[in-house]
């Protein structure tokens, strides 16, 4: 009997002794999810919590839209001859596997899609890319334009999973 209560004892201080060492996956899921929120709120100019269907798309003009400067380099050597000075930004993507996944849809959609990666390791989907920041905001108006004739946005947002208003304008660092 002494030695079932000894075995009980040292079996209860085993499970008490390791189980409070192992790794605590919730931790590293508040880590990811911290991170991940940084990194949208970097690309995101706003954001809400409740999404209203568009009805009309803002219209910029060149002198006004803002242009985020990043130095990048194309991921596939076959795109680098398309990409220019200014481009049309749809997303931001810490994986290659997620930016690949939404260029082929944009591909099949008719799209010359270029994917590329900045210094931070983030990949940028580019729709479209020119010599000039007009011509790049008017191309960004005209997709989002299209866009909205074809039916609210929040149900474009579903087919892509991004949100079209935090469409931007890349100038280009080299």
């Amino acid at each position: 009997m002494n030695k079932k209560l000894i075995g009980i004892g040292l079996a209860i201080a085993f499970v008490v002794a390791f189980g409070s060492c192992k790794p605590k996956q919730s931790a590293y899921k508040s880590v990811y999810e911290a991170a991940k929120e940084k990194e949208m709120d970097e690309t995101t100019t706003t954001s809400t919590a409740v999404s209203k269907p568009a009805t009309t798309t803002p219209s910029y003009t060149s002198s006004t839209e803002s242009v985020r400067k990043e130095k990048v380099t194309p991921v596939y050597e076959s795109d680098a001859a398309n990409l220019k000075a200014y481009s049309v930004v749809v997303a931001s993507m810490a994986m290659k596997p997620g930016a690949e996944s939404l260029k082929e849809r944009f591909t099949n959609d008719g799209y010359n899609v270029i994917l590329v990666k900045n210094e931070q390791g983030y990949y940028r989907v580019i729709i479209a890319s020119y010599d000039s920041k007009d011509q790049a905001v008017a191309k960004k108006n005209e997709v989002l334009s299209r866009y909205n004739e074809l039916g609210d946005l929040t149900t474009l947002k579903a087919k892509y999973g991004i949100p079209f208003n935090d469409w931007w304008i890349l100038q280009r660092e080299y």
